[in-house]
């Protein structure tokens, strides 16, 4: 098939499923306006997320990464499964989604080049200069919340993102973004403890819990760490509190939790280099790595003032990683403040 050929879209949307995605949409390959990316470069909030200042050009417009580039395939995959309280994020408590969800677009792609040769494509799961949150919602998957997470009706935003560029045409394509349900509520961003979410659809990393358990591997803002609570890798507070994710479905068994999900703040804390390498490859959580998840489990004892915790606190202020230690002394100090805790 030549890429000048315009596809079926409910045919490639039949193999997107049959690969395992879970919904489908498409989006003309247009030019994404500056001030989508712009205004939020400009004011700040990308703190340490340097790659989204790279490639902009290329962020913007998908005919630099794929020329001709006439179509965006947005896809997406319901993670929700139900399991206890744990201090990771619920998309990290599973396989890491980014191996998961390249299986499937690997599997898509070999339908595409089978059944339409000549058609050229490029895919990308949240590592390339692809803005696949602004696709998904160009593709009517769903909207940018108020969170700045893409809602779908069907999963809410307990989704993950993948994208593939095609230089064909199909014959069908979405109208625009699903309608927004938020309304007037406002309950992530009473929920947010610590105020990142700043206007709309617009969240300041330098001040999302999220960003600085998982991505940052420097300083941890002193304001910031006693809102850590329980939390360990990543958070999820602004999307347990949406009314629209109050329905959720059950994912595949691909992203079932792993047994690192069920370890307390605690046990995180005291994880030795053997447990680490036994329970973490894999999963999203060797992203902050073995000193990064340690360090964030003694900013979360001291958040919480955890008492019970204080042996595990004065070991780790031997340790050899400095991050470590600055956060078990950090916690340390705050179970001292109140002599408070769980006893």
């Amino acid at each position: 098939m030549d890429s000048a050929q315009t596809l079926s879209a409910a045919e490639l949307a039949r193999w997107a499923h049959e690969a395992g995605f879970d919904l489908v949409g498409f989006a003309r390959a247009e030019p994404i306006p500056r001030e989508h990316l712009g205004r939020w470069l400009e004011a700040g909030y990308a703190a340490g997320l340097d790659w989204m200042k790279a490639r902009v050009e290329e962020r913007l417009d998908v005919t630099r990464l794929l020329p001709g580039a006439k179509t965006v395939v947005a896809l997406a995959c319901n993670y929700w499964r139900e399991d206890a309280p744990s201090p990771l994020a619920r998309y990290a408590r599973g396989r890491d989604y980014h191996h998961t969800l390249r299986d499937r677009l690997r599997a898509l792609r070999r339908t595409v080049r089978e059944r339409a040769p000549g058609v050229k494509d490029y895919g990308s799961v949240d590592a390339n200069p692809v803005m696949e949150k602004v696709w998904a919602a160009r593709a009517g998957l769903g909207y940018v919340g108020t969170n700045g997470c893409l809602i779908t009706e069907r999963f809410g935003s307990w989704v993950v993102l993948a994208a593939m560029v095609l230089d064909a045409e199909v014959d069908a394509y979405a109208s625009g973004p699903a309608p927004d349900r938020c309304g007037k509520c406002n309950l992530c961003v009473s929920a947010c403890p610590t105020d990142a979410i700043v206007a709309r659809a617009t969240v300041d990393a330098g001040r999302c819990l999220s960003f600085h358990t998982i991505e940052n591997e420097g300083d941890f803002p002193a304001e910031l760490r006693a809102h850590t609570g329980e939390l360990v890798f990543g958070c999820d507070l602004c999307q347990q509190v949406c009314p629209l994710n109050e329905a959720p479905l059950l994912a595949s068994e691909r992203f079932a939790p792993r047994p690192v999900a069920r370890l307390s703040v605690v046990e995180l804390a005291a994880l030795t280099p053997e447990a680490y390498q036994q329970q973490v490859p894999g999963t999203p959580l060797a992203r902050a790595g073995y000193d990064g998840l340690r360090r964030n489990a003694a900013y979360a004892l001291g958040a919480a003032r955890d008492a019970s915790a204080r042996p595990v606190l004065e070991r780790l202020v031997q340790d050899a990683s400095a991050r470590v230690r600055e956060a078990a002394r950090w916690a340390l100090e705050r179970l001292s403040e109140g002599n408070v805790g769980r006893e």
